[in-house]
Parts: structure tokens; C-alpha cells; sequence
């Protein structure tokens, strides 16, 4: 992460020639960064195609693309992927930022990997920065994740500094999807312990009482669809009605991300046919996703909702339930349905969900 510099005096084919600006000691498996230039080199070498086949093949949920430069970088990842998992762009260089909206276009979600970053631009571009691509890949509708170096010192001391935690917090006031630790759990001294401090930052500022309208702060307009319409009337509600949670019914999950991308002041409940949407939900803001058994009609939907919110404690008797869903079941796109429910005592039967 920047801690040695060199300068190249000179290069051939076999070896590079460099004075040291900054000097230390490089150990094995550490990456190079070469601020500054747009390495002419393909996005994965023959040995990421072979890592890549071999993730697929174990039915790896996101795949995290580095060093991405360009759009066409995560199209030729996304061909190889054939369809399966999700591609996650992280963004590292300099030239990717040049062409931001394109590259969260593409990707199913982003990463903000600080550390190459503050590398590659100067250290007071970063914040900056990481605010606009949070901004920017929530107002698209897709998961966004801060890391690198939030807890950099619990690598081997048992507790944070307070900059440390400030520093996590502002991602999660940031509207953050995720915070990702990196060496502190892979290689660090204390990685349950740094884990179990990370979940009480993000905790304690989701408690905050303006936590809600600093998230909602840089809000637009929602698009001009049904799709996009309900899903802002979801928040709209929530925020109107004693509402417990919000259950979305979906296929591929593009709803769960239309209200996920609101930022609504209750939980959302994710019911969906697929297991492999489900898992790949876990990371979406605000969401507890469930694979269920498909629906086929409206009675259905309504009543499966209102057992599948009892049953894993988003809601009591007496709690109200907002349902969003698309009729014809099952058609991706179709998100033409809201419904608010109350539940009633005997709600909870005994059926194979």
C-alpha cells in the first residue's frame, strides 16, 4: 500500500533498474502499483481464468474483479462466467474512475479498494472519492463496499483507534452496503475480535436517530417506472405507517435492489425461489433474504409473507407488512404490485415453506 516507492532509471525484457525513494523490506506475494500509467495488459492473466473456472465451479456467489480499467475488462470476466455469480468491479486505478459510470453499469457491484487507490492518486483524493463511487453505485440500484485498512491496526493490537473507528462510521453514514476487513482477519492477531468491533460500529450508527436522513441526503428522484415508483412508495410509506418490515418477492432480486437503493427506515425481507439469489442478497443494505418455495398467486404471496415475517422475527400480531411483488409471478421486470398487510394472532401455521 504505497509503504515503499521506487523510481525506474531503466527496463529490458528480463529486468527493471530502480533507484529507492522510499526503501524497506518486500516480502513475497505483495502487488505492484504503477501510479500514473494505463498498464497495457489484459484484465486477467491465464492463471485468473483458471481461478475463475475453478470459483464458478464451486459455486462461488460474487466473484471481485481487481485492477479493473475499463468496461471491457468485466465483459470479458462476465463471458467467462457464462451466467454465473455475481462480478464485483473493484476500484483501484485511476482510469477506471475516469470511466466510473460505465464500469458500475456493467458490474453487479462495487467495491472501493482504498488502499491501491490511495496509492494511485494522492491520500486527499481518497475521501472523496469514495464518497462519490458510494454515491454514485447506490443511485444505480447496486451493492457498494468500502474496505481496505478500516481496522488496520487491530493486525495486532486488540483494539482500534478512534480515527479507526470514525473512519468505519463515516462509511456506513456514507450509505455504505458492506464494510470489508482485508489483512486484519486474513492475516491479523485478532480477527474475531476486530469482526465483532465492526459489528458494533456499524450497530451503534444505525441506532443514530439522523442515521436514516444522512443516508437519504443525496436521494433522487426515483426513474420513471412502476418498478421504480413502488418501490420509492415503499419508503414513502414506511416512513407514514407503523410499518415492521417490507416483504419483496423476487426472482432475480432487481426489486430487492429498486427499494434497497431507497434506503427505507424498516427491514426487507427478500423471499425468492432462488437460492442463488438469496446469497447473493446477503450483501444488499437493510436485507434479510429467505429461499422459499415459489408462489402462484396473490393469496399465496400475501400469506407466506405474513408466516415468513413471524417466523424469522421481523414482525408479531398486530404488526403491519407492506408487499411488493410482480404479477404474472415469476416474470423478471414485472414489479406492477404493492400491498400493506396486518397480521393477525394466527398468522403462524405449520406449513412447509
Amino acid at each position: 500500500d504505497g509503504k515503499i516507492r521506487l523510481r525506474v532509471i531503466s527496463a529490458d525484457d528480463e529486468k527493471i533498474l530502480c533507484s529507492a525513494e522510499v526503501g524497506g523490506v518486500i516480502s513475497d506475494r505483495k502487488g505492484v502499483n504503477v501510479p500514473d500509467a494505463e498498464i497495457p495488459i489484459p484484465a486477467l492473466t491465464d492463471k485468473d481464468r483458471k481461478d475463475l473456472a475453478f470459483a464458478i465451479g464451486q459455486g462461488a456467489d460474487w466473484i471481485g474483479l481487481s485492477f479493473v480499467q475499463r468496461p471491457e475488462d468485466l465483459a470479458e470476466a462476465r463471458k467467462l462466467m457464462g451466467g454465473y455469480g455475481a462480478l464485483c468491479a473493484k476500484i483501484e486505478k485511476p482510469m477506471a474512475v475516469r470511466r466510473l459510470d460505465e464500469i458500475i453499469e456493467m458490474a453487479d457491484g462495487v467495491m472501493v479498494a482504498r488502499g491501491d487507490l490511495g496509492v494511485e492518486l494522492e491520500p486527499q483524493e481518497v475521501p472523496p472519492l469514495q464518497k462519490r463511487i458510494v454515491n454514485k453505485t447506490r443511485l444505480m440500484g447496486k451493492p457498494v463496499i468500502v474496505a481496505t485498512q478500516m481496522l488496520e491496526s487491530m493486525i495486532e493490537s486488540p483494539a482500534p483507534t478512534r480515527a479507526e473507528v470514525s473512519d468505519v462510521a463515516n462509511a456506513v453514514y456514507d450509505g455504505a452496503d458492506a464494510v470489508m476487513l482485508s489483512a486484519e482477519t486474513a492475516a491479523g492477531d485478532w480477527p474475531e475480535e476486530a469482526v465483532t468491533i465492526m459489528d458494533r460500529i456499524a450497530v451503534q450508527v444505525e441506532r443514530d436517530e439522523d442515521y436514516i436522513e444522512r443516508v437519504r441526503m443525496l436521494d433522487t428522484p426515483p426513474d420513471p417506472t412502476t418498478a421504480d415508483a413502488l418501490s420509492h412508495a415503499c419508503m414513502t410509506i414506511a416512513d407514514t405507517v407503523p410499518i415492521a418490515a417490507i416483504t419483496v418477492f423476487t426472482g432475480s432480486g432487481s426489486t430487492a435492489r429498486r427499494v434497497a437503493r431507497e434506503r427505507p427506515s424498516v427491514p426487507m425481507l427478500v423471499l425468492t425461489p432462488s437460492m442463488r439469489t438469496a446469497r447473493r442478497m446477503a450483501l444488499l443494505w437493510g436485507t434479510h433474504a429467505v429461499a422459499t418455495k415459489d408462489i402462484g398467486s396473490f393469496e399465496e404471496m400475501i400469506a407466506k409473507g405474513k408466516r415468513m415475517a413471524l417466523r424469522h422475527g421481523f414482525a408479531d400480531a398486530g404488526s403491519k407488512l407492506i408487499a411488493l411483488a410482480g404479477v404474472p409471478f415469476g416474470t423478471p421486470g414485472s414489479t406492477n404490485l404493492l400491498h400493506v398487510v396486518t397480521l393477525v394472532g394466527d398468522e403462524l401455521k405449520d406449513y412447509d415453506d
